[in-house]
């Protein structure tokens, strides 16, 4: 059977490529390994933007049509949250605290010095605690769809407009139809999909 998704990331490799972008896995800390998408080259004056994704797809097919809109403007950097894409670590933490900090780390090996945060919903979250962590990193930020802290009653007012009794009931589909939900919910104007490329979103992201 074709692979949908695995042809189109092809695909996509190859886009980002011929915009001046490449991949590096970034060693945090032995078995905590961040994977970037970044410019070619790094050595020009261009002002870094680094893009941060929310729970589900990876970095960069969240991000594929600003980066292809901003990379020549912009030093652009994309990275895959730590159990995401092709970032993971052996270490037990799910929190936002962690992910702000391994990601900080990646930044500055790969010689970011002050930079722009733009966060979608999680990454929100993950970009609120850097600024708070690494004031000195971050230059400015742009946050859409997010919050500043999940509190309890944030998380049930939020969980109670989109019908669903809990977070894990909603970000981790075990239908397809389940997944189509997700889709919907989280995204503007999507338009209509075949039922194969659900089964496979739900196969490939979500059956780990």
């Amino acid at each position: 059977m074709v692979k949908f998704l695995s042809i189109y990331k092809s695909f996509l490799r190859g886009t980002m490529k011929l915009v001046g972008m490449t991949t590096q896995a970034i060693e945090i800390e032995p078995e905590t390994v961040l994977n970037f998408w970044l410019p070619t080259d790094t050595t020009n004056n261009k002002p870094a933007l680094v893009f941060l994704h929310g729970f589900g797809f990876d970095g960069i097919l969240t991000w594929q049509f600003q980066v292809l809109a901003l990379a020549k403007m912009y030093a652009v950097y994309v990275p895959d949250f730590l159990f995401f894409g092709g970032s993971f670590t052996d270490r037990p933490e799910r929190i936002v605290e962690f992910q702000s900090e391994c990601l900080a780390r990646g930044l500055r090996k790969l010689g970011v010095e002050r930079c722009t945060l733009v966060g979608l919903s999680y990454g929100g979250m993950v970009a609120f605690k850097m600024v708070e962590m690494y004031p000195d990193l971050v230059e400015s930020m742009v946050v859409t769809c997010s919050v500043m802290a999940l509190t309890e009653s944030v998380s049930n007012a939020a969980l109670q407009r989109i019908d669903f009794s809990s977070w894990p009931d909603y970000l981790l589909p075990k239908t397809v139809d389940g997944t189509k939900t997700l889709l919907d919910i989280a995204t503007y104007n999507l338009p209509r999909l075949p039922q194969f490329i659900y089964k496979e979103i739900l196969e490939v992201l979500f059956f780990l």
